[in-house]
């Protein structure tokens, strides 16, 4: 039964924090162009549910530049502004994330949505995390985020979608809470911060 009014609260709590929220985008918009070149927000086509790509946006936290003077190519850490190390820790770079959850393409709570790359990786067990919308936090992100493998990952993902409910979207929300709170394991997107997954095959 939840799963049939999980899109109508993610699309009216989306709205609400949307129009409250608003002055600190605006807010956070202008220091992002103060602070870095290139476009405030930072897009990528991502699979959701069905496999179906999506544009996904964040706000933008490193320098479009991906070499200095010399062509020596930049590290992350190198392209991260301050303010975007700061949005990271926050997770207020997530916040245009909610324009996605309007769109229908996310919800608030669901497997987090990967590299397009990946798709052709997934076992079929693997694939089952795109049978719900992605999410800005997930079962796997308050359950070790960066700290476990990519298997790890998936098994949480599709625990996830074998046992949802608004009970668990709860559980994930809090936890989620706590960890921005206590900046645990909210450092960066799961494509920059780990190593690329190369399919469960090749690691064997």
């Amino acid at each position: 039964m939840y799963k049939y009014i999980k899109r109508g609260l993610d699309f009216t709590v989306a709205f609400a924090a949307l129009l409250i929220l608003s002055p600190l985008m605006l807010i956070v918009s202008i220091l992002i162009k103060l602070n870095r070149d290139g476009p405030v927000l930072f897009k990528q086509e991502r699979p959701g549910r069905g496999g179906k790509i999506f544009t996904v946006y964040k706000f933008r936290t490193m320098s479009v530049r991906t070499c200095d003077e010399n062509g020596r190519e930049l590290s992350d850490f190198e392209r991260m502004s301050k303010i975007g190390s700061f949005l990271r820790k926050t997770s207020i770079d997530e916040l245009p994330q909610f324009i996605n959850i309007l769109k229908g393409d996310m919800s608030f709570i669901g497997p987090r949505p990967l590299l397009t790359e990946y798709l052709e990786l997934y076992t079929p067990e693997q694939m089952r995390r795109h049978e719900v919308r992605p999410g800005i936090s997930g079962w796997a992100q308050v359950n070790g985020r960066n700290t476990i493998t990519w298997e790890e990952k998936f098994r949480y993902d599709v625990e996830y979608v074998d046992n949802l409910s608004f009970r668990m979207d709860m559980n994930i929300f809090i936890k989620t809470i706590l960890n921005v709170l206590k900046q645990d394991g909210i450092n960066s997107d799961e494509a920059n911060t780990m190593e690329k997954f190369q399919g469960t095959d090749a690691r064997k």
